[in-house]
């Protein structure tokens, strides 16, 4: 999976892969006005843009059953789904590549253990493209997403082999736990 994690506390000159980085005085996208009502906890913010309503609440459906299977709990969990053009812009400011890629991680937590708040960047495109080669709908497309933006932010890495393999284990175990098909453990490759 090509993603890319950013924290706003790292400066923009780091030369470190992943986790990516930002300049601490900014702020990264934040989700559009228009969003789904919050849970009844007010954790999720979604801005659905490009999704229709059904799979908007699918989606909300399957993060709200992954948050309590994390080991860090989640405060704020922002997501906005954005298309090829905006994902190229967002990763070229922050990541200073000028392609599209799936998933573009905020953590804006104030600690590694504590409450996590994020804030995710959802390619649709990519998932609409990864979802036909993968042989499943969108929603599950993107709830891998999301499922793999929080990981980043709970300690989990994929800089080598042996590490991405861990993670996309951990990908599958959080979606069978909550009744999805695995992803990986089918035979796809990142």
């Amino acid at each position: 999976m090509d993603t890319t994690m950013l924290r706003t506390s790292e400066s923009s000159g780091s030369d470190a892969e992943e986790p990516g980085s930002s300049t601490s005085g900014e702020v990264p996208p934040e989700p559009g006005r228009t969003r789904q009502p919050a849970d009844s906890e007010d954790r999720i913010e979604l801005d659905p843009e490009g999704l229709s309503e059904e799979a908007a609440l699918q989606l909300r459906a399957g993060i709200l059953e992954v948050l309590p299977l994390l080991p860090r709990s989640v405060e704020r969990l922002g997501i906005r789904i954005v298309k090829d053009p905006e994902m190229t812009q967002i990763h070229d400011r922050w990541k200073h590549q000028p392609t599209t890629t799936d998933v573009v991680t905020f953590d804006l937590s104030d600690s590694s253990d504590g409450p996590m708040r994020v804030d995710v960047a959802l390619c649709l495109d990519e998932a609409e493209r990864q979802s036909k080669v993968r042989g499943h709908g969108v929603v599950d497309e993107l709830l891998l997403y999301v499922i793999h933006g929080l990981l980043h932010c709970c300690g989990h890495d994929d800089q080598d082999e042996t590490s991405s393999a861990a993670m996309h284990r951990e990908e599958d175990r959080l979606l069978q736990a909550i009744g999805r098909d695995p992803v990986y453990a089918r035979g796809e490759e990142s």
